[in-house]
C-alpha cells in the first residue's frame, strides 16, 4: 500500500508531504493518521530543527474526505474530522517545539486551511485560492476555527465562514492567514529563506518563542507581563543563552543544544 504522507529529513529539516493527489490531498482517516505519525516523528527527533509541510499536485489540501464522511453519515457513524484525528494534528503543529513552515503548493479548502493556520509560517503562490466551503455542504468549520481565529480577525472570519466565497493568496496574506504570497516560481526560495533563518537559531529559543506566542495573546496585561518577566529570566539563565552570547562576543558560530 502506497504511503499517503512522505517523510524526508535532510540538514536538520524534516519535510512532510501530503501525497494523495487523486482526491486533492483530502483529510481521509488514513492520511490524517499518517500525517500525525510524521509530525510526531519530526517533533520527537532531536536532530530536526524545523518542519516543512507541503503537498503534491495543484492542491495543498481540500479538507475533509467527503466520500468517507458521507459513508460514515449513512451508517450512523459520522464524527466528522474530530473522529479522524484532525484536532490532534492541529495541536501537534501548533504546540510542538519545532517551528512548522507550510509550503502551500496550491489551492486549499476547509480543513486544509486549518493546517496552514496551525503552522508558524506559511508561504503560498499568488495564484493559489482558498475557501471555507463547509457551509455549502451543510457543515461548519468548527475545529479549524480555533487556529484560524488566533490569526484572522473576527470581521474577515465572519465574511469568509458565512459566505464560503473563494479568496486569493494575497487576501489570505492581508488578513494574516499566510505569512507571504509570492509568485509561484518564488515559493521555494521564500521557504528556503525562512528555513535557513530557523537553522541559525537556538532550537530551545525557537520552542520558547512558540510558547510565548501561544501564551501572551489574550492574557490579562499584568499577568502576561509577570509571566513574561519570569520566562525571560529563565531563558537568559539557560545553557543556550550562555552559549549564544559567548559565541556572539567571540565571533564564532554557536553550538546549540538539541531539543
Amino acid at each position: 500500500m502506497n504511503e499517503l504522507v512522505h517523510y524526508q529529513q535532510e540538514r536538520g529539516i524534516a519535510t512532510v508531504t501530503l501525497d494523495s493527489p487523486e482526491n486533492r490531498n483530502a483529510l481521509s482517516r488514513r492520511l490524517v493518521a499518517e500525517l500525525r505519525a510524521a509530525i510526531e516523528r519530526a517533533m520527537a527527533e532531536p536532530s530536526v530543527r524545523a518542519i516543512v509541510l507541503t503537498g503534491t499536485g495543484t492542491t495543498f489540501c481540500s479538507g475533509a474526505d467527503l466520500k468517507e464522511q458521507l459513508a460514515a453519515n449513512q451508517t450512523g457513524a459520522a464524527t466528522g474530522p474530530a473522529g479522524g484525528g484532525v484536532p490532534d494534528v492541529i495541536r501537534l503543529i501548533r504546540n510542538g517545539p519545532k517551528p512548522v513552515v507550510a509550503r502551500v503548493n496550491g489551492h486549499a479548502r476547509a480543513g486544509g486551511i486549518g493546517l496552514i493556520a496551525a503552522a508558524d509560517i506559511a508561504v503560498a503562490p499568488e495564484d493559489a485560492t482558498f475557501a471555507f466551503s463547509e457551509v455549502r455542504v451543510g457543515v461548519v468549520p468548527a475545529i479549524i476555527a480555533v487556529p484560524i481565529m488566533e490569526k484572522v480577525g473576527r470581521t474577515a472570519v465572519a465574511e469568509l465562514f458565512l459566505s464560503g466565497q473563494t479568496f486569493d493568496a494575497r487576501r489570505a496574506a492581508a488578513i494574516g492567514l499566510l505569512t507571504r504570497a509570492v509568485p509561484a516560481a518564488e515559493v521555494d526560495a521564500a521557504v528556503r529563506e525562512y528555513v535557513e533563518a530557523l537553522l541559525l537559531a537556538s532550537p530551545a529559543a525557537l520552542a520558547a518563542c512558540k510558547e510565548l506566542i501561544r501564551t501572551v495573546p489574550g492574557a490579562p496585561f499584568d499577568q502576561a507581563l509577570a509571566w513574561a518577566a519570569e520566562f525571560s529570566a529563565r531563558m537568559f539563565a539557560s545553557e543556550d543563552a550562555r552559549e549564544g552570547m559567548a559565541a556572539f562576543l567571540e565571533k564564532r558560530k554557536p553550538r546549540w543544544q538539541e531539543v
